[in-house]
């Protein structure tokens, strides 16, 4: 069952020195001409990512995508999000299965929170599997809460309209007091590809995914409005469609459980992974409806 864990100290996780590419193994960023190949890798692991969320990725964060390459194939991935200085997010740890048991992923971590460490990043979140999670807890990572998969099966995946700067843009001047980060420059990319659905100042943004659509992040003035936003982006039964939810969100599991939105008979699903986090002295306010 998905945990989040939290390291307690903003210098509280083990220094690892500067490492050296060993043989053939080299530790560089990723580029473009990557993303085929990272695609691939979280395909592999049975991940919804599209190349698309890859290439976000490199966008809003080329110095921070690492990869290894072994004999100039793509081995390992692990990317770092920063929203200004309070919070980064660890994200796309993978390791090709020829290449596991290396020690690839924890030379790639270590070069992340190092770098976030100079960058006195306040809080690193990530979620982990339990094949993961013994990984980061040697970094002094620790859980703080779990995540549940709810997801709607479908006979096809979501369809999406294209984004565009005239459709309204409440996050721009709530999200950041919602959210306790700056995410902006992701929330635009995201908008910019595609609308999210807004009334008022409530917002929900949604992407596709590789084998089913995605709903978040979405944040609502109150339920009922919540509920709108839900149902017209869900109104097309036929579509498949995932929601990652906080299980003592007991507003959101009603959300999920009303009629023709997720079936009470397939969900929650339980992915198998964890949210894990290092966290300093800033808490982070969540209000996700």
């Amino acid at each position: 069952m998905p945990k989040l864990l939290c390291l307690t100290s903003h210098n509280g996780f083990a220094r690892v020195a500067p490492m050296a590419d060993s043989g053939h193994d080299k530790i560089r960023t990723l580029r473009a001409d990557d993303i085929p190949a990272a695609f691939a890798l979280s395909a592999q692991a049975g991940w919804n990512q599209t190349e698309e969320d890859w290439g976000t990725l490199l966008t809003l964060a080329p110095e921070s995508c690492l990869a290894v390459e072994v004999n100039g194939d793509l081995a390992a991935t692990t990317t770092l999000l920063c929203y200004g200085r309070k919070l980064a997010w660890i994200g796309m740890v993978l390791t090709k299965p020829e290449f596991q048991r290396r020690g690839l992923a924890r030379q790639l971590l270590a070069r992340c929170l190092e770098r976030a460490d100079k960058m006195e990043i306040e809080t690193i979140k990530l979620d982990a599997t339990d094949q993961g999670r013994p990984l980061y807890e040697k970094f002094g990572f620790r859980a703080e809460q779990e995540i549940h998969r709810w997801s709607r099966p479908g006979k096809n995946v979501a369809s999406f309209s294209s984004g565009g700067a005239l459709a309204p843009q409440p996050w721009r001047a709530s999200d950041l007091a919602s959210f306790g980060a700056d995410r902006s420059q992701l929330l635009t990319r995201l908008a910019d590809r595609h609308s999210p659905r807004t009334l008022s100042q409530s917002y929900l943004f949604s992407r596709p995914g590789r084998l089913t659509g995605y709903l978040g992040p979405f944040i609502s003035e109150n339920p009922e409005t919540a509920r709108q936003l839900i149902a017209q982006r869900m109104q097309n039964a036929d579509e498949a469609w995932c929601w990652d939810l906080f299980p003592q969100k007991s507003r959101c599991r009603s959300l999920g459980q009303r009629p023709r939105l997720f079936s009470a008979k397939t969900t929650p699903t339980h992915d198998p992974r964890k949210g894990i986090s290092r966290q300093g002295t800033h808490h982070l306010r969540h209000r996700w409806i």
